[in-house]
């Protein structure tokens, strides 16, 4: 076979996966993976988080030993945290996701039931290793503020990639195995990064009092 044979085969092949391409067929895929990149650092953020809690949990009970009701949730809402097991099916897993971020959840409300120990005991807050642990703590939390933020956003990405045209033709055909991927949602209240600031929280403003009526 000449040269001249084979482009004339090829050229058509090459045009074919050219128009394909410019058709979005690769779009899906490459969402989905940034999606389990996404979802990875997620992880990596939270397990950065449960590698800090022994020393934490050992550092404010040599100050706060009494307060065994908060260390013992804490430990316990770590211990359930990451004893969750979870993969990249995770994501389109709707009762396997719930329960990773609701443990997750759970920690870190009793993380700041934890940090706010600090405002009894003067000792633990002036603490060096208390502080820096305190520090670590604050810049995880951020971590896992905007790994969750670049997840959920990967998560829209693709999963209007599965719903809009033109890529809804391949999610039909090629990739009809595909399913959404599932985002975090924010909890009422367990999913607000603990309180790690050392200033003391203002007293509430006292009530004014109330004048009785004067009587004729």
């Amino acid at each position: 076979m000449t040269m001249f044979s084979r482009l004339v085969r090829i050229v058509p092949v090459l045009a074919i996966a050219a128009s394909l391409a410019g058709c979005g067929i690769n779009t899906i895929p490459t969402r989905d993976e940034a999606v389990k990149a996404a979802w990875g650092d997620v992880q990596n953020q939270y397990q950065r988080r449960a590698d800090l809690i022994p020393n934490l949990v050992a550092t404010v009970k040599g100050y706060a030993a009494q307060e065994k009701d908060v260390l013992t949730a804490v430990t316990e809402a770590r211990a359930s945290a990451t004893q969750v097991r979870v993969d990249a099916s995770t994501i389109t897993n709707p009762a396997q996701f719930q329960q990773y971020a609701a443990a997750q959840d759970r920690l870190s409300g009793v993380l700041g039931r934890l940090m706010m120990i600090q405002e009894s005991y003067p000792e633990l807050k002036s603490n060096q290793n208390f502080l820096a642990l305190q520090s670590q703590l604050e810049g995880t939390e951020n971590r896992i503020a905007v790994s969750r933020r670049d997840y959920n956003e990967a998560v829209r990405s693709y999963n209007t990639s599965l719903r809009t045209f033109p890529t809804v033709i391949w999610a039909k055909t090629f990739y009809s195995g595909q399913k959404p991927a599932l985002p975090f949602a924010a909890a009422a209240s367990a999913q607000t990064a603990p309180t790690v600031s050392f200033d003391a929280t203002a007293p509430a403003a006292a009530p004014a009092p109330t004048t009785a009526p004067a009587t004729k």
